[in-house]
């Protein structure tokens, strides 16, 4: 049964059929149960993303109403992402800039170092220890290369955890006190990193610093929030992208031999995983001036949502786009946007992912897809699997 709308279908079992109907219908169609406009296609999600009348928050609403008086309101409402015009594009530089003097060794490094160190405390390949392992991993190797030290990642991984709910309108209130609770501790800590780092560290941190003061962004509390949001980004969308991978893994079929036996091809799956089952599944734009795409004419106020997950499968871009390949070209990924809020962190994310399969496909036996299960956390727009245990007698009956 297809979802009752594009909304819902972030968490359906088999979301693509639906998309797929999406595609064949209007270029950009008015959901009346949402409430907004839908796109689906790739270019006209493009055209969208590239539209400077298209942005990224109500024009009044910069804050959503049930944080704005909070600590995590001040972090959400600074952050690069969530601005346009120049409190996006200096911040965006200096991470970009920073971001880039990573290189792919010391990230594969640092990702299979923690990868291995969480995979005895949780003790993978249970269905609990994966869960904890693909949230917890990605913190501990961003919060290691800004500076924090290794005692201190467990905590800021549940902090970032209670965090994130500030970010989903899905979040109870008493989930979002929790997330104003820890924004404060890590308004803290990170006030503290800064101010205890040096620019003449080796740190992430210190690279920030560093572009900072060459671009002349000296707003401090957007330093710090950004480096908060970086840190969120992290939690949510390279979790989501480990475990999209681990699903792949264990439904299609010879894939993780083919990984075992040759490793060095973990990065194009996951390039292949992000088109074809992406983490962030959509996005939303809003229209502050009148314009026109794809043959409708928009008015300030109207909203947009953009099916990234429909987008990557478009038959336009990607020729049997319902296949999963490892042998397709170099093309974008919708779900780290494009324009110019594509996300900086892109090159990041994926040395993370390949290298934390690498190093959980060498110490596992084997991920059996007779023993796990998923289904899918609630989200208006992040696909992330939750893995459960199939109990011996659930295996037997069947």
């Amino acid at each position: 049964m297809f979802p009752s709308n594009p909304v819902a279908a972030v968490c359906h079992s088999d979301p693509y059929p639906y998309y797929r109907s999406l595609r064949v219908g209007p270029a950009l169609q008015f959901d009346t149960e949402l409430k907004l406009w839908v796109a689906s296609s790739a270019a006209v999600v493009r055209q969208v993303l590239e539209h400077p009348a298209c942005v990224v928050r109500p024009a009044g609403e910069p804050v959503p109403l049930a944080i704005a008086a909070t600590s995590a309101g001040q972090v959400f409402g600074r952050l690069v992402r969530m601005n346009e015009g120049r409190a996006h594009s200096t911040p965006k530089l200096v991470l970009a800039q920073a971001l880039a003097s990573l290189t792919p060794e010391q990230i594969a490094a640092r990702t299979s170092y923690f990868s291995n160190l969480l995979a005895q405390q949780h003790g993978l390949p249970t269905a609990a220890g994966i869960n904890a392992w693909m949230f917890e991993l990605p913190v501990y190797v961003v919060a290691d290369l800004l500076g924090f030290a290794e005692t201190e990642l467990s905590q800021l991984a549940i902090w970032m955890g209670d965090f994130v709910r500030c970010l989903s309108p899905l979040s109870r209130a008493e989930q979002l006190a929790s997330a104003g609770l820890a924004a404060q501790s890590l308004l803290a800590r990170f006030g503290e990193l800064l101010a205890a780092t040096s620019t003449s560290e080796n740190s992430l941190v210190s690279r920030i610093q560093q572009a900072a003061r060459q671009v002349g962004w000296q707003n401090q509390d957007a330093i710090l929030a950004n480096l908060i949001g970086l840190l969120s980004q992290t939690y949510e969308a390279t979790a989501g992208l480990i475990a999209n991978s681990l699903v792949a893994l264990l439904s299609q079929n010879g894939l993780q031999q083919q990984m075992r036996d040759t490793p060095e091809q973990i990065a194009a799956m996951l390039q292949e995983v992000c088109r074809y089952d992406p983490p962030v599944q959509n996005t939303r734009r809003f229209v502050v001036q009148t314009c026109s795409i794809a043959g409708v004419e928009l008015q300030p106020g109207d909203a947009i949502l953009l099916v990234l997950a429909a987008a990557s499968r478009d038959e336009s871009d990607f020729p049997n786009a319902d296949e999963f390949s490892l042998d397709r070209p170099a093309h974008t990924l919708l779900g780290f946007s494009h324009g110019r809020h594509l996300c900086p962190g892109q090159t990041l994310a994926l040395g993370i992912g390949t290298a934390a399969l690498q190093s959980l496909l060498a110490l596992t036996i084997g991920l059996d897809p007779t023993q796990l299960q998923w289904t899918y956390r609630p989200s208006l727009n992040g696909r992330l699997p939750l893995f459960q245990q199939i109990s011996p007698t659930l295996t037997e009956s069947h």
